[in-house]
């Protein structure tokens, strides 16, 4: 069921209807049911990877949380008269216990996760091995299709399950509630990925229909709708064109195409989430936002600190600060610092771990060396900029520049603008020899075209449509842009809502007319949405 079709626009009508109808203890039946319907509807199969990663959690969850409570009873209890290390013992067992049952859950679902997205591209290096010494190959017998939103729905309950293992939530009782943190339709495909505490608060709770929520949740969808409608699918064949012909393009050819992919590919993932954002606003629900205007980022580093938030703070919190506190880094560190001076010491780990990081989100986004290389790329920059900061500060200071001047900030938000472009390029071209070679075409091709159909050969010149479109799209993003410096300050929303009725009603049907107008079309050429590859 796609997200931009007829049949889940009426699929919303009919979940927020009886949403709405039904006793409020069972609002959150009904978003199970929809979010199984939803799944159901790409393939009944595959709910039942679903199933197990809930099923497997919700045990594991339940088993690790009696045990702390029969402790906490215990200690309490006639657990009382036993000596101080007979008490670290009983704890360090129960300990042992959980973390047993924390594992056998984590692993089978890593399990999944990795022969699903990996198994193909891991035989296809290992099929390379083989051919260097000479032996036979293996034949790819594997027909696998990962399950759709696998990597985000084993990421959530991941988190969920080592947050139990922690202490920091208690384990959900009843099943069902489980299987619906797990398949949340809204955000299953695309995230967020969601923390247990926060997102089972929203979904379990009662919501009264509050006309406010009815409508910034409608307004939020529209334009959610818009940005991937009339702008991302607009580019999408455009894009793709550049990708696949950019040896026969020029380089200031293939730049733009590159530029483009940046806008297509935020007003894809973003409109998303403003589309899910804004259904569960109707409902009272609110999800963690994902974006906070990245492309006004000042560096690399502040970028993926405001792209797929609920990513970085994943990897944060489950791989960044595990590894940061571990015993080997802390160790390492303090030889460091004795060796080779206090700013290396407390430098080398971090390095380490966002090395780590860095390696798991490429890994994360896709199977291949592109993404691989990728991922390191980012965290190169990030590195780079930690270890160069005193550096750049130096400089800064010796050449008197004003770090709040408006010119200083628009330096920078250009120049990463233009470096997160780059490096985003690098795995959506194809192979990791084709994200170079389009490097390579943009750096050694200097040809100045001569006209704008030499300049944009992707276009259909001689089509009026195409040009409407690309033209509505363009129009688009300047006003995307337009909004994003409005809602430095405050939302876009809280604006509109002190407009006359008749004039926001008149905007929000200039919005529809266009999403019906260029968006529709737009759709069928432009496809599906980015993210939901990964």
């Amino acid at each position: 069921m796609s997200i931009t079709s007829f049949p889940f626009f009426f699929f919303v009508c009919a979940v927020l209807l009886v949403y709405f109808l039904v006793p409020k203890k069972y609002q959150w039946v009904v978003l199970l049911a929809a979010s199984c319907a939803f799944y159901v509807s790409y393939g009944a199969k595959y709910i039942l990877y679903v199933i197990f990663t809930s099923t497997s959690v919700y045990f594991a969850a339940n088993g690790m949380q009696k045990i702390a409570d029969e402790q906490r009873a215990f200690l309490k209890g006639e657990g009382k008269a036993l000596e101080k290390e007979e008490k670290n013992a009983y704890k360090a067992k129960n300990k042992q216990r959980k973390k047993r049952l924390m594992l056998c859950a984590l692993l089978a679902n890593i399990f999944l996760l990795c022969l699903f997205k990996y198994a193909h591209f891991a035989l296809e290096q290992l099929n390379a091995l083989l051919g260097l010494v000479g032996a036979g190959l293996i034949e790819d017998g594997l027909h696998l299709i990962a399950p759709l939103g696998i990597s985000f729905y084993t990421f959530q309950m991941v988190g969920y399950l080592l947050d139990v293992y922690w202490g920091n939530v208690e384990a959900e009782k009843n099943w069902c509630r489980t299987l619906l943190f797990c398949s949340f339709f809204p955000q299953m495909t695309q995230g967020p990925i969601s923390e247990f505490g926060a997102l089972s608060a929203e979904l379990f709770a009662e919501h009264d229909f509050s006309y406010r929520n009815y409508s910034w949740g409608m307004q939020r969808m529209a334009w959610g709708f818009f940005k991937k409608m009339v702008i991302a699918d607009a580019l999408a064949p455009l894009v793709t064109d550049v990708f696949q012909n950019y040896p026969h393009y020029t380089g200031l050819t293939t730049l733009i195409g590159a530029f483009l992919y940046s806008v297509q590919i935020y007003a894809d993932f973003s409109g998303y989430m403003d589309i899910m954002c804004g259904l569960c606003e109707v409902m009272g629900i609110h999800l963690t936002e994902n974006f906070d205007r990245p492309y006004f980022s000042k560096s690399v580093a502040e970028y993926w600190r405001r792209w797929h938030m609920s990513l970085g703070t994943w990897f944060k919190r489950f791989i960044y600060y595990p590894i940061g506190i571990s015993k080997w880094s802390r160790n390492l560190g303090k030889a460091s610092r004795e060796k080779l001076g206090r700013k290396f010491g407390d430098m080398l780990p971090a390095s380490i771990a966002l090395v780590v990081v860095w390696l798991a989100t490429g890994l994360w986004h896709g199977a291949s060396w592109a993404y691989i290389t990728w991922g390191l790329v980012n965290g190169l920059f990030i590195i780079l900029g930690l270890w160069l900061d005193p550096f750049y500060a130096a400089c800064r200071e010796r050449l008197h520049i004003n770090e709040s001047a408006w010119l200083w900030r628009a330096f920078q938000t250009l120049r990463t603008f233009v470096l997160v472009t780059f490096i985003k390029v690098l795995p959506e071209v194809g192979t990791l020899s084709d994200g170079w070679g389009l490097w390579m075409r943009i750096f050694t091709n200097h040809e100045i075209p001569h006209s704008l159909r030499r300049l944009l050969p992707f276009l259909d010149w001689s089509s009026l449509f195409t040009l409407s479109h690309f033209g509505m799209a363009g129009l688009g993003t300047a006003v995307l842009f337009c909004f994003s410096l409005i809602e430095r300050r405050r939302p876009v929303r809280s604006c509109t809502e002190r407009w006359p009725m008749p004039l926001r009603a008149a905007v929000l049907g200039a919005l529809f007319f266009l999403i019906f107008t260029f968006g529709v079309q737009n759709t069928w050429e432009g496809g599906g949405f980015l993210y939901a590859q990964f």
